[in-house]
């Protein structure tokens, strides 16, 4: 057994290391939410101090040698502790190749560009936009020459959210993907469209949030451990294990875009909310990787959300809370809410045409790593790729290159660098595993579309529990996976499911 007494040092250095990655997620929620627009500089300096401080700890020297004095037992055992002086050495060896002039300038951007984007953004002005993309991405080159040598260098920024695949699987991926879905939106948009007259109206914004809300504590989100805002750009966030938030955006004149924004984040608190209480307050105590992570918002928000079985509980409860509903027959709604279109905005795309947001969008961010685009240049590519790839072309930057935050609100935190590269696959990656793992619930539990014809989720939100929640970053995401699902990753699910749903809505 490793020695009690550096163990305890260990778990309280790890402690204090989550502690100040938490206060500085509770600034950028507060930020992302309640902030006065007049707050946004002394933000930025406070996000940028506590983010030097959480590096300065996961660097401190005393803990590399306290890592080194644990590494036998680690290297000869695979139990709890094991796991987690392996993951704290991983984090520790990729932190201190990171300066820490790098943490405060990254930092201090990514909080400064956020407040501007969410300006910009509404007023369509790009140019504004454009010196604080030019710094992000001079910035992730910068952080990726931490890692050199490398095959690619958008590797070390996969590598950062999920661990184990490079640049080279992901091409491989979405070229698979690729050939799989183009014929398959292609032969669906030549077939009449949905109609989707019911989703737009009048609604009332609070009724929009109640119903979420009720759902979301129908999946199992604890509200004793949790809340629901709003804020610009939907997300989900963790000050602690008892303390998991989620956020969503509320249109007066459109039903669906609140309602699966709090399922997609559901998903993400169900996750967080579900890591077994001992691995609280160390580096295991959270998501494996973001696809993984992914997976999980999908699977509520679509595979469970999207499903006949879920509205024939709950459209009647809609109905009730939403009276101009009453014409419309349940087989219209479950159509509306499905409907697949080509359309310029990737969180308002169907689950068929999703994946070529994303693939777009990760080709975009390795022309921009590599120089081959220029930031100037950027909207006119984006429009140039989504004529090509999804025959539409945005009618602004608004609903172009400035939709998504993740380029406009980079940062680094706790091993990850934020901004330009390395984060969209990840949603590619999500809908793969979401088919995956709710196909292996189903082999184990087929009576799990009954339950949730009946509104009850408990056996599903075990199984997933037990198979990846409570085990956090213990297991790595390709152990995750194989327990869980029997293979590695695969698309045949996915594509199986997509196949199955929409071959019978759109009659192929």
């Amino acid at each position: 057994m490793p020695s009690e007494a550096k163990l305890r040092e260990l778990r309280a250095r790890l402690l204090e290391i989550c502690d100040l990655g938490w206060a500085g997620a509770a600034l950028s929620w507060d930020q992302a939410t309640y902030m006065p627009a007049g707050g946004a500089p002394a933000r930025a300096r406070q996000i940028a101090l506590l983010g030097r401080l959480e590096h300065e700890r996961l660097t401190d020297p005393a803990l590399g040698r306290l890592l080194d004095a644990l590494a036998p037992y680690a290297e000869e055992h695979e139990d709890e502790d094991a796991r987690l002086i392996a993951v704290a050495r991983r984090d520790f060896d990729k932190a201190i190749k990171v300066s820490a002039s790098y943490v405060k300038r990254a930092n201090a951007l990514g909080a400064a560009s956020y407040s501007a984007w969410r300006i910009a953004r509404p007023e369509d002005d790009f140019a504004s936009m454009r010196p604080y993309l030019e710094q992000s991405l001079e910035l992730t080159r910068e952080y990726v020459e931490f890692f050199a040598p490398y095959r690619h260098m958008i590797d070390p920024l996969i590598d950062d959210v999920d661990q184990g695949l490079t640049c080279a699987d992901i091409h491989a991926l979405f070229d698979e993907l690729r050939r799989e879905l183009v014929p398959l939106v292609d032969v669906i948009c030549n077939r009449p469209p949905a109609d989707d007259r019911c989703l737009h109206g009048e609604f009332a914004q609070r009724s929009q949030l109640e119903f979420g809300l009720k759902v979301a504590t129908d999946f199992g989100y604890d509200l004793e451990r949790g809340r629901l805002d709003t804020t610009p750009h939907p997300f989900c966030t963790k000050f602690s294990d008892a303390d998991v938030r989620i956020t969503t955006r509320t249109y007066a004149n459109e039903l669906s875009q609140s309602l699966f924004s709090i399922l997609h984040e559901t998903g993400h608190a169900l996750y967080e909310q579900g890591i077994a209480p001992e691995l609280s307050g160390t580096p295991l105590g959270k998501g494996t990787s973001v696809g993984v992570h992914e997976s999980q918002s999908r699977l509520w928000e679509n595979v469970v959300g999207r499903s006949r079985n879920f509205w024939q509980h709950y459209y009647p409860k809609l109905q009730q809370d939403f009276p101009q509903l009453g014409k419309t027959p349940p087989e219209s709604f479950y159509r509306a809410i499905n409907m697949v279109a080509r359309s310029p905005i990737r969180t308002d795309a169907d689950e068929v045409t999703y994946n070529l947001h994303i693939i777009l969008r990760f080709d975009l961010e390795i022309d921009l790593l590599e120089g081959r685009l220029a930031v100037k240049d950027l909207p006119e590519a984006w429009r140039a790729r989504y004529q090509s790839d999804l025959a539409i072309t945005p009618p602004d930057d608004r609903d172009g290159c400035l939709q998504d935050v993740h380029w406009y609100s980079g940062g680094y935190s706790g091993g990850y660098s934020g901004g330009v590269g390395g984060a969209f696959h990840s949603y590619a990656i999500g809908n793969i595993l979401a088919a995956q793992f709710y196909a292996a619930a189903l082999r184990a539990h087929p009576d799990i579309p009954n339950e949730i014809r009946a509104g009850e989720f408990t056996t599903l939100r075990n199984w997933l529990t037990q198979n990846l929640y409570r085990h956090g970053r213990k297991l790595k995401p390709a152990e995750i996976v194989a327990r869980a699902t029997g293979e590695p990753m695969t698309i045949k699910p996915y594509m199986a499911y997509l196949r199955s749903k929409y071959g019978e809505l759109y009659r192929l």
